[in-house]
């Protein structure tokens, strides 16, 4: 019987949890740069699984190629999300190219070069998720954008983890020998699959999140542009737009996405996803009370695509659940 080694199924889940994730971003460069990447991880997972799994040895110097080459793109992706311009894309050439002649002329400089580019891209894209502000993930849409900024933060853990247990694999490999280095492959990809279960949970612990600060003393340049964004929103219904995101906002309202998002927050006291989403939950009451579609009809309608998220989001604005509101606004209409 064939069987599946690990870094298969690892490489995989980590590539359906990303897709997952990342759905609904529609950066033409960022999207393009995330495809490669998932193709990528789930080929080195291919690589790695042969290689180790069965004894595959002419893939040897493919598989730090590969590895080189993952951080840049990881990298590149998240930065393209951003709603800051992208600088240079091929510079992070300089990855793979100086990996590729370290295995040509000085093998011996392999994996301290694997632990510098995993580490450096690491700390990169660390750093990019710890920006305050919803800009960090601008071009992503407003339900998606705390998932792909876990997903930003689940790869930049990954990139220390494979960095840090590489050296230790090598470690080990130079006192017990190479025999054990597939049982220590297996076990990476263990802790890895379990990193990646636990992010995918995530989303579900957070429901509980404390609410909003109260808004600060009045702006009217603040007001100002609230009164703007909430026009824009109205405008063809753009707020039913199921893929809108903070950077399309912006682009419209000729507003950069900081000062949007910062102006939301201070005049009302709500994040640029829950500014949005009370105007989406105001035409969802009021289906609810003329109309007779369902509630997942509804949902669609007003730009919301998960339950979950529908029924937090007017548990959120009106204290009860759709279900509630209707049979409230039924029992008004029929004591009226």
């Amino acid at each position: 019987m064939l069987a599946i080694p690990l870094p298969f199924i690892a490489g995989l889940i980590f590539a359906l949890v990303l897709h997952h994730s990342l759905k609904g971003v529609e950066a033409p460069g960022s999207r393009r740069y995330f495809v490669a990447f998932l193709i990528l991880y789930a080929l080195q997972g291919v690589v790695v699984g042969l290689h180790f799994g069965y004894g595959v040895r002419q893939l040897a110097p493919i598989q730090p190629i590969t590895a080189s080459v993952m951080p840049p793109l990881a990298y590149l992706a998240f930065r393209g999300l951003t709603d800051a311009k992208l600088p240079k894309p091929w510079i992070h050439l300089w990855a793979p190219v100086c990996l590729t002649l370290s295995i040509a002329f000085l093998q011996v400089l392999v994996d301290p070069l694997l632990l510098v580019i995993f580490l450096f891209y690491g700390f990169a894209l660390w750093r990019l998720t710890r920006a305050s502000g919803d800009e960090v993930m601008a071009e992503a849409s407003l339900q998606r954008m705390r998932p792909a900024l876990r997903a930003a933060r689940l790869t930049a853990i990954l990139m220390f983890f494979f960095a840090l247990s590489d050296v230790a694999v090598a470690i080990y490999a130079g006192f017990a020998g190479a025999e054990g280095v597939p049982f220590a492959v297996a076990i990476m990809n263990v802790v890895a699959l379990a990193a990646t279960g636990i992010y995918y949970l995530l989303p579900e612990v957070e429901r509980t999140a404390s609410p909003p600060k109260a808004p600060a003393l009045p702006d009217p340049a603040d007001e100002a542009i609230v009164r703007r964004i909430a026009a824009i929103l109205d405008e063809d219904a753009l707020y039913k737009d199921e893929n809108l995101s903070l950077a399309k906002i912006s682009r419209k309202a000729k507003i950069p996405a900081r000062d949007l998002s910062t102006a939301i927050n201070r005049a009302t006291g709500l994040n640029v996803s829950q500014f949005v989403n009370n105007r989406r939950i105001a035409e969802a009451c009021r289906l609810l009370d003329e109309t007779r579609q369902s509630a997942t009809s509804i949902m669609l309608d007003v730009g919301l695509s998960t339950k979950s998220n529908f029924n937090r989001e007017f548990r959120r604005v009106t204290g009860m659940a759709p279900r509630q509101w209707r049979a409230r606004s039924k029992a008004e209409s029929t004591g009226s």
